[in-house]
């Protein structure tokens, strides 16, 4: 494509240079390493480095234009100098694989928690629909079969593009999307035209990155009052937003386009007249108006259920057959590192979940410690990973203190800080509900409620295995689906649900 029409309606700033040359453009770059002959680098400035420092390498590669937000002095250089350059990038990456999201059935889900469990329920319903599906989520990207490693949870808006374009050409028709509040925020996904939003809650997170709640709400915000609401789908996007959370009720009152509201706590249009929930699933009858769904879950957790009626609400706004809703609940049973059951013969019920947040860990704790019997504990291995939210490590500790009969705090991802510190927030929180302490010599002996320390995953996973008899809960919580564990500056391969089958087949030997 022509760059003039690449950079057709930005806002512009000062100090355009060349634009009359107006070259030819054969592919999009904002990492100055990957740019090709021909190639328009786009410089952003990142969190770590920046893109304009890197402007020389791009041109040395062949860049035939750059993209900048700040002046430069470099002769002889097609540079278009925009307001934004994250927006310009958008911008131009969607134009450059000719805007897919308006050939596709666009769904975004945002929100704090319950974002993966909802694509995965969503995607099956779907494609009992009789619709060829794409995921873009935290665990990867798939489509027709195939899946691909994602580095975050929403691509960059170039990767985002390039991804959608792709499923464009393979068939998909219909794509579900977990959209972070960093893509809101960062643009990753300003021009990407949506015909369903989802909003599932908002509870404590990255406030390393949004410094407040205020913030963070407002961040989330914009992805029903700006993105939603413009472009070409506007006459017919629908907001799918969950009732059961004050913000929800906040979010759904503030609406002018289609709304569906949904909950299980709260008079919504979309509810739940009965449901059960035990350690082999919920069960339960959805009611849509004047209709009916009856559904069989595997998923684990009553928590659950609201992430059921957001899938649920998606159908409901996509006008997709109610039996098909009701298939495609039944038929999601296995969500990556979400309450994920790890067998065994010991008679230990295990679960591998991702909770990271006070609000995912006070649920999946809770959903566990109500299937408890009178004779058995649940137990709770978990840490903080480092450089992120330091507020909400006590407040996860008082949490896991206070739902769980003993805890064992060990390491997530500690990535620059010291591991020992993050510990100790931990604790802080987990001494106000659970003063006890225990050493790992005394894991077979020690009685009653109580917690200790294991600075090795590893060790504080066996630790947490083997304190547990039959009948006994073990939830292990933080990394969920992932794969490695970051410490340093290593990224180290580390799979919680590996770590725990190891564990069994070592303790069932002695």
């Amino acid at each position: 494509m022509k760059l003039s029409d690449l950079i057709k309606g930005l806002a512009l700033g000062d100090g355009n240079r060349q634009l009359e040359l107006d070259p030819d453009i054969s592919s999009l770059h904002y990492r100055s390493q990957t740019v090709l002959p021909g190639g328009l680098f786009v410089a952003v400035a990142g969190q770590s480095a920046d893109g304009h420092d890197f402007l020389q390498d791009a041109l040395d590669r062949g860049a035939a234009a750059v993209v900048v937000e700040k002046p430069i002095d470099m002769k002889g250089v097609v540079a278009v100098r925009v307001k934004n350059s994250r927006n310009a990038l958008s911008a131009i990456s969607s134009r450059f694989f000719r805007e897919p999201s308006l050939r596709l059935c666009l769904i975004g889900i945002t929100g704090t928690n319950g974002k993966t469990t909802t694509s995965y329920l969503i995607e099956n319903i779907l494609k009992k629909s009789g619709h060829a599906v794409g995921v873009i989520g935290t665990v990867n990207y798939r489509y027709g079969g195939k899946a691909f490693k994602n580095p975050m949870t929403t691509p960059e808006s170039l990767d985002l593009q390039r991804i959608l374009k792709e499923m464009v050409v393979h068939g998909v028709t219909h794509v579900v999307m977990e959209v972070s509040s960093h893509a809101i925020d960062l643009d990753r996904v300003a021009h990407c035209y949506f015909d369903v939003g989802v909003f599932t809650n908002l509870s404590q997170d990255h406030l390393d990155y949004h410094q407040n709640m205020a913030s963070y709400w407002d961040c989330k915000k914009r992805f029903f009052n700006e993105l939603l609401v413009s472009g070409p789908k506007r006459e017919r996007s629908v907001a799918v937003i969950n009732c059961d959370h004050e913000k929800g009720v906040e979010l759904y009152r503030s609406q002018k386009i289609r709304r569906i509201s949904v909950g299980a706590k709260k008079p919504a249009d979309i509810t739940i007249k009965t449901f059960k929930s035990g350690l082999s699933g919920i069960s339960g009858t959805l009611v849509a108006g004047k209709a009916e769904i009856r559904f069989i879950s595997p998923l684990v957790g009553g928590y659950n259920v609201e992430n059921i009626l957001c899938a649920a609400g998606v159908g409901v706004a996509l006008y997709l057959p109610l039996d098909a809703v009701s298939s495609g609940i039944g038929e999601t049973g296995y969500v990556p590192g979400r309450l994920e059951s790890i067998d065994n013969d010991a008679g230990k019920f295990i679960f591998v979940d991702y909770a990271h947040t006070p609000d995912a860990l006070e649920h999946a704790a809770t959903a566990l410690s109500e299937m408890k019997t009178s004779n058995s504990k649940l137990i709770c291995v978990f840490g903080c990973g480092g450089n992120r939210d330091k507020v909400k490590r006590p407040l996860m500790g008082e949490i896991a203190g206070r739902i769980c009969d003993r805890v064992v705090i060990t390491t997530d991802n500690s990535r620059d800080e010291a591991p020992g510190d993050i510990i100790r927030q931990i604790e802080e929180g987990v001494k106000k509900t659970l003063p006890r302490c225990f050493t790992a010599k005394e894991k077979m002996t020690f009685k009653g409620r109580g917690y200790g320390v294991e600075e090795d995953r590893e060790k504080a996973i066996a630790l947490g295995i083997g304190m547990a008899e039959a009948g006994d809960i073990v939830l292990i919580a933080g990394k969920g689906h992932e794969t490695y564990q970051i410490i340093g500056n290593r990224t180290l391969h580390f799979d919680d649900r590996e770590t725990a089958l190891n564990v069994l087949e070592q303790q069932s030997r002695g």
